[in-house]
């Protein structure tokens, strides 16, 4: 039995979650224990969540990379399609619901009044005991926390909240265009893309009051495929397209539009030693973004991923990737971020991913 520190109402940990029930992989969920944080820095280099304890005694952070071991472990019924240009679309996409939906997940969280009452509520109850105080001050010490870290400090202002609720909207009708098709996004079984999208879609944009109710007004494919992914079944054989679907176009748009211009200009900050940078993403410019490290690895592993497609697969990844931001993908040298080189991950040491405190 696993132990997953985590939340209920937590981004990765829904992601996790669902993961480890597909695969028939027991668990107990528990609170992170942040009282505790000199124990997790100790097994994982950062407190944030979620965290896993094995049943063998080692520990594990970082979705992604957990995933991937877990597949090298566990690797039937499979979340990897076969057709290489596929599974780069694959691992793309879900690249852009970790890191880019992020942002307007936080924002839609502890923007609105009711959504950031209801889960600072929930956050105090579940992870805030280790604070000494009162719950109502536990709650409004929460919210503030994460309103000013995670959206004001990653640049959703009245400049840009449009724009950052305007690319949930995208999400939504891409992914409804998608499963309007198939029971999941690139077939009859998750992939990696679904665990990418279930982050987002699952803990913050399907149960967060304001996001849930337009996810059911605009996107009731989405809504259902939630649900579907929640309990899905294994597939003794998944089946998963042979080459990349024309409706999977709009959301290949926003990952390049979105997620790979925020990459291209994160590494080319990073490079400079900067700590903040600025960036026009679909016309709309965000200023005093946080320079990541993390980020920079990411970008790192997706480039691996392409240079590793043979030359035909290549081309044919070219011919869908035709929109800006894309070019990072293949084009110029970026700076290492020399982080994993030693390929540890999802074992010892982690990056504490978004800076100051740990978000739920």
């Amino acid at each position: 039995m696993w132990k997953v520190f985590g939340s209920r109402v937590s981004y990765y940990t829904g992601k996790l979650e669902a993961y480890l029930r597909y695969k028939g992989i027991a668990y107990q969920a528990l609170p992170t224990p942040y009282g505790d944080a000199k124990m997790l820095i100790e097994k994982v280099g950062a407190v944030q969540m979620p965290i896993v304890e094995r049943d063998d005694g080692r520990w594990m952070s970082d979705t992604t990379p957990i995933l991937l071991q877990m597949e090298r472990e566990q690797p039937q019924p499979t979340i990897f399609p076969a057709n290489p240009v596929v599974r780069f679309i694959s691992a793309l996409i879900e690249d852009y619901g970790d890191e880019w939906l992020w942002r307007p997940a936080m924002h839609y969280r502890w923007s609105n009044k009711l959504d950031r009452i209801l889960i600072s509520n929930l956050l105090a109850e579940e992870v805030g005991g280790f604070i000494k105080a009162p719950h109502w001050f536990r709650r409004l010490y929460i919210a503030h926390r994460q309103f000013k870290n995670f959206v004001l400090k990653d640049g959703v202002t009245d400049a840009t909240r449009a724009h950052a609720e305007a690319t949930y909207l995208h999400a939504l009708e891409a992914m409804n265009a998608m499963l309007a098709n198939r029971d999941f996004l690139l077939g009859n079984a998750p992939s990696l893309a679904d665990y990418g999208m279930m982050g987002p879609m699952f803990r913050h944009f399907g149960q967060d009051p304001t996001p849930a109710d337009i996810m059911r007004e605009k996107a009731p494919l989405v809504f259902e495929w939630v649900a579907r992914m929640w309990r899905a079944a294994q597939v003794e054989k998944p089946e998963f397209v042979d080459t990349v679907p024309a409706d999977a176009a709009a959301l290949i748009r926003e990952c390049c539009e979105t997620h790979l211009v925020q990459l291209g200009a994160n590494v080319e900050a990073f490079g400079r030693g900067a700590k903040q940078f600025s960036v026009s993403i679909q016309g709309c410019n965000y200023t005093g973004l946080p320079v990541s490290r993390y980020r920079v690895w990411c970008l790192e592993q997706l480039r691996l991923a392409f240079a590793a497609l043979d030359e035909a697969d290549q081309r044919e990844a070219r011919a869908l990737l035709t929109y800006e931001g894309a070019e990072i993908l293949w084009s110029g040298e970026i700076p290492a971020s020399h982080f994993n080189e030693d390929n540890h991950l999802p074992f010892g040491k982690a990056i504490n991913v978004y800076g100051e405190g740990t978000p739920p």
